[in-house]
């Protein structure tokens, strides 16, 4: 929010500078973002007046005048714009003045006429971006004068960067009301005085959604001027908090809004039919807005209505067919509270954001109604005329926000704060807050006022001493933590090792959205239902994932269209699934990898990283845990159905997924190398086998080779699986050395040859024992897989 300096200390003046202020408000939670001069640099200009004008003889376009400027004799100025005329009061550049640019003027003659000095509009001031004549001053301006002076241009400009729980300060008032109270002073809230009812016409109102707008008022005001000039000062209030005069009905709304926080609408009551209606809108009514916009409507939208069609949406923004113009006559003004969860966002479905929107969906005082309501009327009337009807008002007090008593603890306070706070201190701080209290034996239970919606706890109430005490008065004291040290689980590894060991294996962490494109998401898992957000921040990110592979697979893509050529990523996170009982969260594992197998380098030769480098990772994963897996071959939508298993625990839990990404998606997806991914259960990933002691033998160990003749679809997992299903106490491991295939072995089968290291505790084994172990290690795989020893 943009305010003025020189507005803010009309209200309140501390005797302090602008750099002082300014840190005030900030440490105060209201951070400024930047503070600018309300007026681009120039000097010498001074407040002039059109004594005398004639024809310049050489030129259609160009005035000669006399201008009197505060000296003894008028100077002869010529000047082209349309709008100059006898009486006038505008500024006026002297010879030596230097305007924006660093432009000077200096004495000249336009087409044979002297001229000393220069009429200025607000562009050339640095008022505006553009302009369609002189800039017209009051009647009253004082001639000579500096214009500087006048317009009080030595002013500065204050940006507020506020949160979106402090829209008590979406207004000057609110902000003088904080620094009043950082400076301990009373500050003077704008004077509003009823004015008398001039007619009795009213429009009737009715409200059919009380919750939403628990409070409406409006009325009638006549025989309005909407030709009127607005006076000069609210011109430069409005531009200097960053709007620009709309005429002055519209700017008096503006002008409201910004002094009181209040959003007002003016409706041309001519152009009405009927009386007023606050109530949902019709399933595909359409609303043509003032900006030209035209937007179709459903039932959840809140509308301001009369008999024949929606007129504005309600807390937003005014219809154009009810729109106020230079020709409207007579207005109602409407001034109304909505609650802010029937405004919040709903702006943005429409692609809309407004200062009215921005301040109803934070929060609105809902007592300021009236008040708002009569000093825009003391306005409109002052400055454009009219005859004044009464109010009329519709309010559900049941739906009015209630605000409930907080209890604020004296040792509570103190213990949070380090510091023993006087009573008096905290009840001058509390009061100066607008806040009601009352005082208890073990502290203070206080009402919060009803333009702050962000008291609810007594944290809340904490803070706002703090603040206004000064957190840079606060003691420095070290933090006393009693606690008891729980216990660490050894059966759970930490995914922090985890990540560890993948970025000793080359890989770098991502992290992506946990929203993503629902055509990718719909690519890599089309039989999962995706879950849609109700208010997507963009179209890319229009569901929640159900894989991580979405992510990973675009992170991976924007590498390699940037000449990376090897990438290997992985991430942590959650996926999220619809079941019947609802959403359920997965905390998941996954990872990527395509190009060479190993950096470019003189020792290797370069190759592509293929499905056993990456199932080489996953594995190194299970030996952090102690826990074997297995993997099956299985079919993924989204993986080469010729390069992909299924990762399994050996109690048959599924553990998550491998493989090469299938060819048609590597395509689809713009990838021109094979891609390889896993996605693995973190939460059964990380299960640990608890390491326990075991004596090593004084006694060798024994290593018998074998070579196995077995069917072509056999799994070299099937073959360890069946041979440790014997369960041979002296069977320390089985590791398998080679697979062949050709000259020897018939066609469909395929040779497995493997060592089978054994080893007895107590004593060295004879060869007898080694060939029964033997005997009954290739019992099992006969009879279950139909294997036979190779000749």
């Amino acid at each position: 929010m943009q305010i003025s300096e020189a507005w803010l200390r009309e209200y309140v003046n501390p005797a302090i500078s602008t750099e002082e202020l300014v840190a005030q408000l900030t440490m105060a939670g209201l951070e400024v973002d930047s503070v600018t001069p309300a007026a681009a640099t120039f000097s010498g200009v001074v407040v002039a007046e059109v004594l005398a004008m004639e024809q310049h003889p050489d030129a259609d376009r160009l005035r000669v005048c006399q201008v009197a400027v505060g000296e003894a004799e008028p100077l002869q100025i010529v000047c082209g714009a349309s709008n100059v005329r006898v009486g006038l009061k505008i500024p006026a550049a002297l010879c030596g003045a230097v305007l924006p640019g660093d432009f000077k003027i200096k004495r000249s003659k336009l087409r044979g006429v002297e001229s000393f000095g220069m009429l200025c509009s607000e562009k050339e001031l640095g008022l505006a971006a553009d302009a369609n004549g002189l800039m017209e001053l009051a009647g009253d301006a004082p001639v000579g004068i500096d214009i500087r002076e006048y317009l009080s241009l030595n002013d500065r400009v204050i940006e507020v960067d506020l949160t979106p729980n402090r829209a008590d300060c979406l207004s000057v008032e609110g902000i003088a009301r904080e620094v009043a109270v950082l400076n301990q002073m009373d500050w003077l809230a704008t004077q509003v005085e009823p004015l008398a009812i001039a007619h009795q016409d009213i429009l009737n109102v009715s409200v059919e959604d009380t919750a939403a707008c628990p409070r409406y008022l409006g009325r009638l005001i006549k025989n309005v001027n909407a030709k009127a000039v607005t006076p000069l000062w609210m011109q430069e209030r409005l531009r200097r908090s960053g709007l620009r005069s709309l005429g002055p009905l519209i700017d008096v709304t503006n002008y409201v809004l910004l002094e009181l926080g209040q959003p007002l609408h003016a409706f041309d009551a001519d152009k009405l039919h009927g009386g007023i209606s606050v109530r949902r809108a019709k399933t595909g009514e359409e609303l043509a807005l003032l900006n030209g916009q035209t937007i179709k409507l459903d039932d959840g939208a809140l509308v301001i209505a009369d008999e024949k069609q929606a007129l504005a949406l309600a807390g937003i923004m005014g219809g154009l067919d009810s729109a106020v113009s230079d020709e409207t006559q007579a207005i109602f003004l409407e001034c109304a509270f909505f609650a802010p969860q029937s405004i919040a966002g709903k702006a943005r479905c429409f692609g809309l954001h407004t200062d009215s929107s921005h301040r109803f969906e934070r929060g609105v005082d809902a007592t300021l109604q009236a008040r708002a309501l009569e000093r825009a009327t003391q306005l409109i009337v002052a400055i454009a005329g009219g005859s004044v009807g009464a109010i009329t008002d519709v309010t559900t007090e049941f739906s009015l926000p209630q605000r409930p008593a907080v209890m604020l603890r004296r040792q509570r306070l103190e213990k949070m704060l380090g510091i023993a706070i006087v009573d008096g201190q905290v009840v001058d701080i509390f009061e100066r807050l607008g806040m009601s209290m009352q005082i208890q034996n073990d502290g203070w239970l206080i009402t919060p006022p009803g333009f702050r919606f962000d008291i609810a706890i007594e944290a809340d109430l904490i803070e706002e001493i703090a603040r206004i005490y000064g957190y840079n008065n606060l003691p420095n004291n070290k933090l006393l933590m009693r606690s008891e040290l729980s216990q660490a689980t050894e059966s759970v590894l930490e995914i922090g090792r985890v990540a560890d060991l993948l970025v000793d294996r080359d890989y770098q962490e991502a992290i992506t959205y946990t929203f993503v494109d629902e055509d990718i998401q719909k690519t890599v898992a089309p039989d999962d239902e995706p879950i849609r957000l109700k208010n997507p921040i963009s179209s890319e990110l229009a569901v929640m994932r159900t894989t991580l592979w979405c992510g990973l697979l675009k992170a991976a893509l924007y590498n390699t269209n940037r000449q990376q050529q090897r990438v290997r990523l992985f991430e942590t996170g959650l996926r999220f699934v619809k079941k019947d009982d609802g959403i359920c969260q997965q905390k998941t594992l996954a990872g990527l990898i395509l190009g060479s197998a190993y950096p470019e380098q003189w020792g290797e030769k370069i190759r592509k990283v293929d499905f056993f480098d990456m199932k080489a990772d996953v594995q190194a994963l299970f030996a952090l845990t102690g826990c074997d897996a297995a993997f099956s071959v299985a079919q993924h939508i989204a993986l080469h159905p010729g390069q992909t298993a299924e990762i399994l625990s050996l109690a048959g839990e599924k553990i998550g997924w491998i493989g090469m990404l299938h060819p048609t998606l590597e395509k689809q997806l713009g990838f021109d190398t094979p891609v390889f991914l896993f996605e693995l259960d973190q939460n059964l990933l990380l299960n640990k086998r608890i390491p326990s002691f075991k004596a090593l033998s004084k006694y060798p160990s024994v290593r018998r080779d074998l070579a196995l003749i077995v069917k072509e679809e056999i799994a070299a997992s099937e073959v360890i699986s069946c041979i440790r299903s014997c369960n041979e106490p002296m069977l320390q491991d089985v590791v398998i050395f080679d697979i062949y295939r050709g000259k020897g072995v018939e066609e469909g089968s395929k040779s497995i040859a493997l060592s089978l290291h054994l080893q007895n505790e107590l004593q060295t084994l004879t060869d007898s024992e080694i060939d029964a172990i033997l005997n009954r290690v290739l019992e099992p795989l006969t009879n279950k897989i139909s294997a036979k020893l190779r000749d």
